[in-house]
């Protein structure tokens, strides 16, 4: 497997206006993270450091792919559009190098589908190409590498389909969506965030009791992973992990839910 410390979160906020306001782009952190600060510079300081190393050895594969991936997560805090777009920008132009020297790298073409989405934050009239972009580039991505960012093109593909306005708007489909994030857990099942996100979205399709049992698998690999995923890296993760399975359980009506917030 690759080693890539900086798992995504595949969360969703809107990006566009008007007939694209039910439009919501995969990606963005939903739930106040416990620190937003201290997580802010810690990604500032990782974009630095990959920017640095990128810069120091361009035609470096893993460099590239980290740096875009770093665009990535300092996009999380921009400000405003332009700063965000300036990010994504960056590491799309170093996923494309990528790509035109490497064709097969499956993390090239994940990232480049992660920064794209960071774009179409952004935009507004080009945001349907973005997405449909995205979609190709994640799907790249799966045929060459499925255990990338924890089968994360197959998450990110599902989280799309979902919240995306359907045909022939956009490309969102509750088959589609169901396919690619059933996949996610299969590929990656003690990755929490695959089994989190197919219990939301059973929760949102009103199916509650395949909800409860994704939520008792997340319940049993919970402590394992509180172990294997570490550090001040993925804290912003599990502050975002813990208060969406408080809700998710809630909502599922958990007979087994903790009587406080799992740590």
């Amino acid at each position: 497997m690759i080693s890539i410390k900086n798992s995504r979160l595949g969360r969703l906020r809107p990006v566009l206006m008007g007939v694209w306001s039910s439009l919501l782009i995969v990606f963005a952190v939903s739930a106040q993270p416990a620190d937003p600060a201290a997580f802010a510079r810690q990604a500032a300081a990782e974009y630095r450091r990959a920017q640095t190393a990128w810069h120091s050895a361009t035609n470096d594969a893993p460099a590239a792919w980290q740096f875009a991936s770093a665009c990535f997560d300092l996009a999380e805090y921009a400000t405003n559009d332009e700063q965000r777009a300036d990010l994504a920008v960056q590491g799309i132009e170093a996923c494309r190098k990528l790509i035109r020297e490497q064709p097969q790298s499956g993390p090239a073409h994940y990232y480049l589908a992660m920064d794209l989405g960071q774009l179409a934050r952004t935009e507004l009239l080009g945001a349907l190409s973005l997405v449909r972009e995205m979609e190709g580039e994640f799907k790249t991505a799966w045929s060459l590498d499925q255990e990338v960012d924890y089968a994360g093109a197959a998450r990110n593909l599902g989280q799309l389909y979902r919240d995306s306005p359907g045909w022939p708007t956009s490309i969102g489909s509750k088959i589609k969506a169901r396919e690619w994030l059933e996949r996610a857990a299969r590929t990656a099942p003690d990755y929490p965030e695959n089994r989190l996100l197919l219990g939301e979205s059973y929760l949102q399709w009103d199916e509650p009791a395949a909800a409860r049992k994704e939520l008792k698998a997340l319940d049993q690999l919970w402590p394992k992973a509180r172990t294997h995923f570490t550090g001040a890296v993925w804290a912003p993760y599990w502050a975002d992990w813990v208060a969406r399975r408080v809700v998710a359980e809630g909502k599922a009506g958990q007979p087994d839910a903790p009587k406080r917030a799992p740590r």
